[in-house]
């Protein structure tokens, strides 16, 4: 299977060497020359421009930054739209719009290509090792064709059924992380200003019911002052404010999500676009006077677990679970 993919960004070029370090035949392009080099040097091609990318490979992936460049680069002259064909498929792994993923693959449909959304969650450092989480809504047909390089990218496969579906879910769960990056700071300066030593509150966080990833992986790179998630403050006010919206259309009264959208906008207007998106908790400090550092925390993520095969997640029917237990 010849693979080609666009945008090489913090997570694409993860993905990207994840396909290429397993052997799959991999054409990359991105508007970055210095982006596309590590692959180019590890054997992967490079493309001219999406239509020649999507001509010459058998599925075309795209993980570029918004909804908006997505469609620049599947709509634009000699884009991806005009290189696919009858039985191509195209992914979109970036966190985008599902309205907007859905128009896209209508036009892709149309020209006999097939469409999937497979956004992918994690972190960077599980990007980097194959063993991040993937969603993936389209056809199930499409869905069996890809899931062998999908179980390369990623360890946990997930259909989650028409195209849309996987980045509706995808912007839940990035906004639930916003939500628990906040709290995770907030409890923090609490237990700070109470007299708690911070490497003592982030155990008992650990072990308790507050758990969760966002505390286990983003908490450390705040209790270390680096805040280096690999993960940017735009990204973070797209992602917010596409759940926003999406509560908005389906006319859910959210409480939480606006909030957290106006916190993380301030974030933004205070430490610029490029900062990175845990430096939210940042605000915190700077207001209270007062840094949450704690030593033995490192600069940055690394995934110590091993690479391995994944494997789809196969959803359990609930009336069978029921069953069973009677």
């Amino acid at each position: 299977m010849r693979i080609g993919f666009i945008g090489l960004g913090n997570v694409g070029a993860k993905l990207a060497g994840s396909l290429l370090r397993n052997g799959f035949d991999l054409t990359v392009l991105d508007t970055e020359p210095e982006q596309m080099q590590p692959l180019l040097d590890k054997g992967a091609k490079q493309a001219s421009s999406g239509k020649q990318l999507a001509e010459s490979n058998d599925v075309a992936i795209t993980c570029l930054p918004s909804p908006v460049v997505s469609a620049q680069v599947i709509e634009q002259e000699n884009g991806v739209l005009e290189g696919l064909s009858e039985g191509k498929i195209w992914l979109e792994m970036s966190s985008t719009d599902a309205d907007e993923i859905r128009r896209l693959g209508e036009l892709v449909s149309a020209k006999g290509a097939i469409p999937m959304d497979c956004p992918v969650s994690g972190g960077c450092h599980r990007a980097a090792t194959g063993n991040i989480a993937i969603f993936a809504g389209g056809e199930r047909r499409a869905f069996d064709k890809v899931l062998p390089l999908l179980t390369v990218v990623g360890r946990n496969v997930l259909h989650t059924g028409e195209i849309g579906t996987a980045s509706i879910m995808k912007v839940a769960t990035n906004y639930l992380a916003g939500v628990q990056l906040i709290s995770t700071g907030e409890a923090f300066m609490v237990a700070k200003k109470a007299g708690i030593d911070l490497a003592v509150a982030y155990d008992a966080i650990r072990i308790s019911s507050g758990n969760s990833f966002v505390h286990e992986t983003e908490g450390q790179l705040i209790l270390n002052g680096s805040y280096n998630i690999n993960f940017t403050m735009d990204h973070e006010v797209k992602d917010l404010t596409l759940f926003d919206d999406l509560g908005k259309k389906y006319d859910v009264p959210l409480e939480l999500s606006p909030l957290c959208v106006e916190i993380m906008r301030d974030g933004l207007k205070r430490f610029g676009p490029r900062a990175w998106s845990s430096s939210v908790v940042k605000r915190l400090e700077d207001d209270c006077g007062a840094d949450l550092r704690a030593p033995g925390f490192p600069e940055e993520l690394t995934d110590t677990e091993p690479e391995v095969q994944g494997a789809e997640v196969v959803v359990n029917n609930r009336n069978d679970y029921l069953s069973k237990k009677q």
